[in-house]
């Protein structure tokens, strides 16, 4: 199981929101890229790239961040946050990110994360974020009647890489993630399914590998709070 360090862009700065509140900011560091590196360092394979004020506004907001970002480590990088047309998304794989997350356009345009699977195999991920298991867009400021469930079964024949669930209710809590529906989850469909929310603890991770069907996990708060050390976590996760 692959462990994703979490780099959340707000205003150029990396913050931690609770349950997606952007008004519940704190903020842990002014320079992503240190903050990248730091990661790289630390041995991650993957790095978790969301850029807020971008899901907010449906747009690319906190670009510089992200390319710093890009300039400064090796190790690949996923991206969300307002990637919603195929220009936009295209530009950033171009940029050097190695996969783009979809979440708002797979509720709104859902032809759009089709052709994007289809022009970039391997490269685009759907990110569900729900609560109470209906999915929420445009920032989780907006509820749907989606079944998270019922979303991802539809993308089974389109080529995405992996479908990144977020349970909104545990997000920055630290109060631990959604191991049961994340886990219904990834026994539904066939892609491959990265859990996300409240993963604040080494039996956090040990809960999701042992499902022995949740592909990755993304980790947040808990690498910046220090509850959970990042080198120590790797290190288990590879033993």
């Amino acid at each position: 199981m692959i462990l994703y360090p979490a780099i959340d862009l707000k205003d150029g700065h990396c913050v931690r929101l609770l349950r997606g509140d952007m008004g519940s900011a704190t903020v842990f560091g002014e320079d992503p890229a240190a903050q990248a590196r730091s990661f790289a360092e630390a041995g991650c394979d993957w790095l978790h790239l969301v850029d807020l004020n971008g899901a907010f506004e449906g747009r690319p907001v906190n670009a510089a961040a992200v390319e710093a970002i890009l300039a400064a480590v090796e190790v690949p990088v996923q991206l969300g946050g307002g990637l919603r047309d195929m220009a936009t998304i295209e530009a950033w794989l171009d940029r050097g990110v190695a996969r783009v997350i979809l979440g708002t356009v797979a509720v709104e345009d859902p032809d759009l994360v089709r052709a994007a699977a289809r022009a970039f195999p391997g490269r685009v991920a759907v990110g569900l974020d729900a609560r109470s298991g209906k999915v929420a867009t445009r920032g989780w400021a907006e509820e749907t009647d989606v079944d998270a469930t019922d979303l991802a079964q539809s993308f089974e024949d389109a080529g995405v890489a992996a479908i990144i669930y977020t349970d909104i209710d545990r997000d920055g809590a630290m109060a631990g993630p959604n191991v049961l529906a994340t886990e219904a989850l990834a026994r539904a469909v066939s892609i491959p399914v990265i859990a996300s929310g409240g993963v604040s603890s080494m039996d956090d991770l040990t809960a999701l590998r042992d499902t022995g069907v949740i592909a990755g996990a993304i980790s947040g708060r808990a690498l910046y709070d220090g509850a959970l050390d990042l080198r120590a976590a790797l290190d288990a996760l590879a033993g």
